[in-house]
C-alpha cells in the first residue's frame, strides 16, 4: 500500500476510532503514523490500540507508526464556589496556595513554582486567554493582579504564563509512569508537552535509552527562542498552535510556524504541523475553505507531516478527515508551485560525507529522471538526509530495523520496506531493485539511484551512490 504523496499524515485515536475496523479505514484512508494522546484514556484503552495497529500493521504488510503523546504539567485554578463566578474586567483578583474555594476576589493556583516566577508586569492568561489578568504585586506564594479582560472564571480552568520560563519540569508523576508503560508497550515516538528549553529535551531522552524516538512539541514562547538548540536535541519537532495561538498573539503564529518548518528542514528533523487542522470536521464532513487552505500552506511551506486531533479522536467523521487531508495533500503536491517553492527555500548541504551523496542522488534523480531513490539504512540517518533535500521522486526506504522502518513513517516522502540483513552491495542493488517492482515504484527498464554505506550497519557511513537498471 503505497501512498501517493510525500507528506505524512498524523491521526488521533480515542473513542470514535478505537475499533479494528475504525482504526482500519483510517489507516487505508491514509493515517500513517497513529497518536495516542495519554491526556486522555487508561493504559488498557492505549493498549488495546496499540495491538490493534500492530495487528492491522501485520495484516497490510506495511510499517505503520506509533506516537504517544505525554500529558505534561496541567497547570490550573482550584474549585470556585458555585462552580463558576465572574471576574469583572478592570477590578483586581488575588491567586494564592489557600485551598479555600474561590469566589470573586480570588482563587487557589496550587502550583508554587509560578509565584517563584513571576514578577511584576507577568501576564496570566486562564481559560486559553479568555480571562487576562497582568500581575501588580507578587510573593512567594500569591499574585495581585489587575484584571485586563475579565469573564466567567470556573473551577479547574487552565493557567498560562507566557513570559516567564518556569522552574518546572515537563515530567510529571503520571508523565514519567505512563513513558515506562509506552516504552515497554513499543512506541516508536514520544511526544513531550511543555518544552521550555533544551535541558528538557534531554531528561526525557536520557530517560528513553535509545528506546523510542523523540518529538518536541513547541508550543511555549520560551522554546521559540532556543528553537534551534531544541531542534539538535529532538529527532523531530510538532508545531503545536493552540497553545502557540494562546501565549502568544494569533497573529504571530503562522510566521513562527514558517520559522519552526524552515529550520527543521535544515537541520533535516521531520517536523509535525497540528491542531486544529480541519476542526470543523469534528461535527460537519467537510472542512471549510479555510482550513483546507491551512493545511495545503503547512504542506507548501515543506512540513513533512500534518496532524488530525479531535476530529479523528472523538468527531463524527474520522474516516473523512483523514480522507480530506490525503486529498489536500495529493493535490498540493500536484502543483507546479509546490516545487517551485520547495527548491527555492532548498538549505544547503552540510560539509558531511552522506549530506553530500544525498544531495548528489537528488540531482542525479533529477536529471537521469530515474523511478526512485533507494536508500539503505539502520538508523534511518541516511534516508532522513534523502528527505531533506525534498527530491522529485519517491525514496524506497530499506533497513533490515523494524523500529527503524516504523520510525521512518513520520518521514517526508520515505516509503519504508523491512528486508533480510545485507552483507554484499551487490545484494543491495538486487535487493533495491526486486522491492522497488514489487511495491510498484518502477517498472523493467526504469533506472534507480541507489546509496548505501560501506561497511554495512554502520550508521551515517553512506558513501556509495550507484545508478541501477531494474530488470526481470
Amino acid at each position: 500500500m503505497r501512498r501517493q504523496r510525500k507528506a505524512k499524515i498524523l491521526a488521533t485515536l480515542g473513542p470514535a476510532s478505537s475499533t479494528r475496523e475504525q482504526i482500519a479505514a483510517l489507516f487505508k484512508a491514509g493515517a500513517d503514523v497513529f497518536r495516542l494522546n495519554f491526556s486522555h484514556g487508561s493504559h488498557e484503552d492505549h493498549q488495546k490500540r496499540y495491538e490493534l495497529i500492530r495487528a492491522i500493521e501485520e495484516e497490510n504488510k506495511r510499517p505503520i507508526g506509533i506516537l504517544m503523546d505525554l500529558q505534561g504539567p496541567k497547570l490550573r485554578v482550584g474549585t470556585i464556589a458555585g462552580g463558576s463566578v465572574e471576574v469583572k474586567t478592570g477590578g483586581t483578583f488575588r491567586f494564592d496556595l489557600d485551598g479555600a474555594q474561590g469566589d470573586a476576589k480570588r482563587a487557589q493556583l496550587p502550583h508554587p513554582e509560578i509565584f517563584a516566577a513571576v514578577q511584576v508586569g507577568t501576564n496570566l492568561l486562564v481559560d486559553d486567554g479568555r480571562l487576562r489578568l497582568r500581575v501588580k504585586n507578587c510573593g512567594k506564594d500569591f499574585a495581585e493582579c489587575d484584571v485586563l479582560v475579565g469573564g466567567k472564571l470556573s473551577d479547574r480552568k487552565g493557567v498560562n504564563v507566557p513570559d516567564v520560563v518556569l522552574p518546572l519540569s515537563p515530567l510529571t508523576g503520571k508523565d514519567r509512569e505512563d513513558l515506562r508503560f509506552g516504552l515497554d508497550l513499543g512506541v516508536d515516538w514520544v511526544a513531550m508537552s511543555f518544552v521550555q528549553r533544551p535541558e528538557d529535551v534531554a531528561e526525557l531522552r536520557k530517560l528513553i535509552g535509545g528506546r523510542a524516538k523523540v518529538i518536541a512539541k513547541l508550543e511555549k514562547p520560551a522554546a521559540i527562542e532556543r528553537l534551534e538548540e531544541i531542534t539538535d536535541l529532538s529527532d523531530a519537532i510538532m508545531v503545536a498552535r493552540g497553545d502557540l495561538g494562546v501565549e502568544m498573539p494569533p497573529e504571530d503564529v503562522p510566521a513562527i510556524q514558517k520559522r519552526i518548518v524552515a529550520a527543521c528542514r535544515k537541520s533535516g528533523k521531520p517536523v509535525v504541523v497540528a491542531t486544529q487542522m480541519l476542526e470543523s470536521m469534528v461535527n460537519s464532513p467537510a472542512p471549510t475553505r479555510a482550513e483546507a487552505s491551512d493545511v495545503a500552506t503547512a504542506i507548501y511551506d515543506g512540513a513533512d507531516a500534518v496532524m488530525l486531533s479531535a476530529e479523528t479522536a472523538s468527531g463524527q467523521y474520522p474516516v473523512e478527515a483523514v480522507s480530506m487531508m490525503n486529498r489536500i495533500i495529493e493535490r498540493v503536491e500536484r502543483d507546479p508551485a509546490y516545487r517551485q517553492i520547495l527548491d527555492a527555500r532548498h538549505p544547503d548541504p552540510q560539509p558531511t560525507g552522506h549530506d553530500a551523496i544525498s544531495a548528489a542522488a537528488a540531482q542525479v534523480a533529477h536529471t537521469l529522471s530515474v523511478a526512485a531513490i533507494v536508500t539503505y539504512s539502520t538508523s534511518g540517518s541516511t534516508v532522513l538526509r534523502v528527505a531533506r533535500e525534498r527530491p522529485e521522486v519517491p525514496i524506497l526506504a530499506l533497513t533490515a530495523s523494524l523500529s527503524t522502518s516504523r520510525a521512518l513513517s513520520l518521514a517526508w516522502g520515505a516509503h519504508c520496506v523491512q528486508i533480510p540483513d545485507l552483507k554484499r552491495f551487490s545484494e543491495m542493488v538486487e535487493t533495491a531493485c526486486s522491492v522497488a517492482l514489487s511495491q510498484e515504484m518502477a517498472k523493467v527498464g526504469d533506472r534507480l539511484v541507489i546509496t548505501a554505506g560501506v561497511p554495512f550497519g554502520t550508521p551515517g557511513s553512506t558513501n556509495i551512490l550507484r545508478v541501477a537498471w531494474v530488470e526481470e
